[in-house]
């Protein structure tokens, strides 16, 4: 068996994060990921990013942010859980999500969400197999903007 360790992510972990995003479907450099993961770093009671290392190496990340909706009040929600190919179905995922979960609790969160892309239906068995139910079903529209960079 493997050794299975969950911690906060730290910078040096950004390239291993940025090859798992690419097994999420959104390929990015480290470039590009290190200012996102710094942006969640800084802010660690609005934000967390957790690994799971295999052997003292990251093999799956997890996203969670507090979320304050007019609508239905303030939540978690786990924005992003991957786990790298040669390690699913090993229950990595279940320990991020199980430490997500905790993370919520200590900031005061009756509730957690995810959202999962229609066609990932292995993951939404696994979320189901956790206890999470379908609150509703949406579509996600989104439009590029014209934005330039100005100076001050």
């Amino acid at each position: 068996m493997h050794d299975v360790k969950i911690r906060a992510a730290v910078m040096e972990d950004i390239p291993a994060i940025a090859s798992l995003n690419g097994e999420l479907g959104y390929p990015t450099t480290p470039e590009e990921m290190h200012p996102r993961v710094e942006s969640i770093l800084v802010l660690p009671d609005e934000h967390t990013l957790l690994v799971a290392t295999v052997d003292d190496a990251v093999s799956a990340w997890i996203q969670v942010s507090l979320v304050a909706s007019i609508e239905s009040g303030t939540f978690a929600e786990i924005r992003g859980l991957v786990v790298h190919a040669l390690h699913r179905s090993l229950g990595i995922g279940a320990l991020l999500v199980s430490a997500a979960e905790q993370w919520a609790l200590a900031r005061g969160m009756a509730r957690i969400r995810v959202r999962s892309n229609v066609i990932r239906e292995r993951t939404h068995a696994f979320y189901e197999r956790l206890g999470y139910g379908v609150k509703k079903e949406q579509k996600v529209f989104e439009k590029m903007l014209d934005y330039t960079e100005r100076s001050s």
